[in-house]
């Protein structure tokens, strides 16, 4: 089986292309970085998996239009061409930001979208556009809205946990109650492996996230477990964290409001119809075993 895959550079990209060659796929790695990838595409395989896009920048320095033309304009053009080519299935990933920026109850696929940020609009206009093509007999094309993906070499908010705990620091944030889905790198790897294999999974959006949310407080718990080290949990009033986060939201604090909502933010993703298609009631590796694994990364790259 051949495999196009864009965006493989990345973190994703480069543990996705692993997987899939273990599993005796082919994997084509496409640079989309200049004009000249429309002549470089394969015009035969079994499927293109779109990674490339631009990430939400949390230090709000890009511009808008940039969103727009890479996650949005880039996107049509690929897919316009994998209309007009051979290539059996096409997978785009968005997120679940495409759809919701927060969300009070369990984020399902049909929810009614609305986005906020450049980032999540684009994402979304995207999706639009390749859900309303005709698509040609014999393909299939698959919206992929995953959650917070993590694994060994990925930073992000995790990191900075892991170093607040590894310091010996208390978790300041004690007081705020949430529940957040996180997705494991190879969980997300089982299920597009999974998809290219099963012929008769349909065409539609799904979302990726692991099996169970953590809270915030569960997931510190967790890191100081595997760094054996004693869990430091502080409820400071919520209203002395706004007055330090709009301090941050100024000056280049480590808390600033839209990393205080990444941390504190309940974010629950149903993953219910994914594993209904692929007829599993459990992913691979549970939301614990797969943090830990990420958390372990962390602990080996810092001995």
């Amino acid at each position: 089986m051949s495999i196009i895959i864009t965006g493989a550079s990345g973190f994703v990209g480069q543990n996705l292309i692993k997987y899939l060659q273990e599993k005796g796929k082919t994997v084509y790695p496409l640079s989309l970085r200049d004009s000249k990838w429309i002549n470089e595409l394969p015009k035969e395989a079994d499927a293109l998996i779109h990674l490339a896009g631009k990430a939400h920048d949390t230090s709000n320095t890009s511009q808008e239009i940039e969103y727009f033309q890479v996650n949005r304009d880039l996107t049509i053009a690929i897919f316009e061409e994998f209309l007009k080519s051979e290539i059996r299935d096409f997978f785009y990933f968005s997120s679940v930001k495409a759809v919701a920026d927060t969300t009070d109850g369990i984020l399902v696929e049909d929810v009614n979208a609305k986005p906020f940020t450049p980032y999540g609009k684009s994402k979304l206009e995207a999706e639009q556009y390749i859900l309303n093509k005709e698509l040609p007999a014999g393909k299939r094309i698959f919206i992929i809205r995953p959650c917070m993906i993590h694994g060994p070499g990925n930073k992000g908010n995790l990191n900075l946990l892991y170093k607040i705990v590894e310091k010996g620091m208390p978790w300041p944030l004690a007081s705020f109650e949430n529940q957040r889905s996180f997705l494991s790198i190879d969980n997300l790897s089982f299920m597009v492996n999974s998809i290219l294999d099963k012929r008769d999974i349909a065409s539609g959006v799904y979302n990726f996230a692991d099996d169970v949310p953590l809270s915030t407080n569960e997931l510190i718990e967790l890191i100081a477990s595997v760094l054996k080290k004693k869990v430091k949990l502080w409820n400071v009033s919520k209203g002395l964290i706004s007055t330090i986060v709009k301090v941050g939201d100024v000056l280049p604090l480590p808390l600033n409001s839209d990393r205080l909502k990444k941390l504190t933010e309940s974010y629950v993703v149903s993953n219910a119809k994914i594993k209904r298609e692929l007829g599993i009631q459990h992913l691979p590796i549970s939301t614990q075993a797969g943090l830990k694994i990420t958390i372990e990364s962390f602990k080996q790259a810092n001995s």
